[in-house]
């Protein structure tokens, strides 16, 4: 098995270069698919976009879009599924930066995770307005309160180190994840960037009073 690795690999024009390509290409079909629903759901809402003006703004063929996404619903939830794991990322990465440096309060901890969220709200604002908007396929509005009862749980786990446990504790981070969750919105729809730090520092005061 090893030898029949090494003769591919070996072999300059190969299966590995030629995979490579292969796979970059298919990036550059699924991102240009992407970019062109998000300007079109972001024009025409969900129900009045289009596969044909889609499949125009991306210069993608109708059949590559359906071998990808399956038709528009799957574009707008792998849409949603984009700029979800890009906030939980964001925020993931925020609080471990904190551990790291040797935060240990849980209450800072969750603002800092909050913070990195609504940060992304405002830098994928035309993403995060459209999902805010509430329109989208059969099904999309499950999948949008399992998420938040998903994130609702992570929150709850992250803010454990407070005095509030139990059924307290399980409200206290339902009432934080609805502020940010409304946040969002609001930060998404801000005129501009000044307007949208001000939006994210005075909600995590509030959410700082909440949780204390």
């Amino acid at each position: 098995m090893r030898t029949s690795r090494a003769r591919h690999s070996g072999n300059g024009g190969g299966t590995g270069e030629g995979t490579g390509r292969q796979w970059a290409r298919a990036d550059a079909t699924r991102q240009a698919l992407l970019t062109a629903a998000l300007e079109v759901f972001a024009d025409r809402g969900y129900a009045d976009a289009g596969i044909a003006e889609i499949v125009e703004r991306s210069g993608i063929s109708v059949g590559s879009l359906y071998h990808h996404y399956g038709g528009k619903a799957g574009l707008y939830l792998a849409l949603w599924e984009e700029l979800s794991a890009e906030q939980e990322r964001s925020a993931a990465e925020a609080v471990a930066a904190a551990r790291a440096s040797g935060e240990r309060d849980p209450i800072a901890l969750f603002i800092a995770g909050a913070r990195a969220y609504l940060r992304v709200c405002w830098e994928r604002r035309e993403a995060a307005r459209l999902f805010h908007g509430g329109e989208g396929p059969s099904g999309f509005s499950l999948m949008r309160r399992t998420r938040a009862r998903q994130w609702i749980g992570q929150n709850t786990k992250l803010l454990r180190g407070t005095e509030d446990a139990g059924r307290t504790g399980q409200v206290l981070s339902l009432v934080l994840t609805t502020v940010i969750g409304e946040a969002g919105r609001e930060i998404a729809l801000a005129d501009d960037e000044d307007e949208a730090a001000e939006i994210i520092e005075e909600v995590c005061r509030i959410l700082i009073r909440l949780a204390g």
